[in-house]
């Protein structure tokens, strides 16, 4: 069943930040309905293009719900005209299904500053445009407003940067909710970066390396994150994405500056890390990950700590 997604689209609203987080999602193999709503039934966007055919606010959303407010190209002026009220005051009444978690906010860009004045961002960590973050903080005093952040998520609620920002938030969501694979995919169809968040550490060794475009690289990086455990020989990688041993070597090095052995490894290490936070032991989580010894593994660490 399909994750239904709502985009709040009001007069003034930046076209990319509905349109780049909603392209993003309707690539994700159909794990998103996508809806748009609004206090109008057809406004004009920030490149003068009209959106139509948008439907009523409705009284409520259902649990499981992900509810996008997208900026406008003028927060200043769009966000005092009556039909912004009106949405304003239709997003307090969410308040309490926001702070419970049954419905997951995404603010893009000055979003985050409506959904402020809406009174949802007091004690929240969150972001928005470098050029509207004054504005943020005198919407909600009692915000938590953080600089320099692609995104941000606290207690359910997400936040983004500028405009191209929703694209790396929508991806970072379809990851979370449909795997790294489909997330990877998506990027790639898009053909454009996926970006990790700052605030994300211990994904690295999944996502790191990830910022090329050469497909063959990607079909290996694929096989090996589908069954890192398994003790892949160089040739046997090259033959499944149709290219020579000597030209993947040479391929890894030239676009990601490691080799197929050392990026294996450091995904090897990813999955005996994650089985030791789950609390098996050291030589259990080793031979999960495909070393011979919890020898082997404290070795490889090694390696990589020096």
């Amino acid at each position: 069943m399909s994750i239904p997604v709502w985009f709040l689209t009001l007069p003034g609203v930046m076209a990319l930040d509905v349109t780049g987080p909603a392209e993003t999602l309707k690539l994700a193999a159909g794990a998103f309905s996508l809806r748009y709503i609004g206090p109008q039934a057809t406004v004009i966007s920030s490149t003068d293009m009209a959106i139509g055919n948008i439907e009523p606010l409705p009284d409520a959303l259902p649990d499981g719900s992900i509810l996008v407010v997208p900026g406008s190209y003028d927060s200043s002026v769009c966000y005092d005209t009556p039909q912004a009220l009106t949405a304003q005051h239709w997003l307090s009444r969410l308040q309490p299904a926001i702070h419970a978690r049954k419905i997951t906010l995404v603010c893009v860009c000055s979003g985050t500053v409506l959904a402020a004045r809406a009174g949802l961002m007091y004690g929240v960590q969150c972001t928005t445009h470098h050029d509207v973050l004054a504005r943020l903080r005198a919407a909600a005093p009692g915000a938590l407003v953080k600089e320099n952040r692609i995104f941000i998520e606290d207690r359910g609620i997400w936040t983004s940067a500028g405009i191209t920002a929703g694209i790396d938030l929508a991806l970072h969501l379809i990851q979370r909710l449909c795997g790294l694979p489909v997330a990877l995919a998506v990027a790639r169809e898009m053909v454009v970066w996926f970006r990790r968040s700052g605030d994300d550490p211990q994904l690295s060794p999944w996502l790191s390396h990830r910022n090329h475009l050469n497909p063959a690289i990607h079909r290996a990086q694929d096989l090996l994150i589908q069954q890192p455990e398994k003790s892949w020989q160089l040739e046997e990688i090259a033959a499944r994405v149709h290219v020579s041993s000597r030209h993947l070597t040479r391929l890894f090095r030239q676009h990601l500056g490691i080799s197929v052995r050392d990026y294996h490894e450091q995904l090897r290490l990813a999955v005996a890390r994650q089985r030791v936070n789950q609390g098996e032991g050291a030589e259990r989580a080793a031979l999960a990950a495909g070393f011979s010894s919890s020898r082997q593994l404290r070795r490889a660490e090694q390696r990589w700590q020096d």
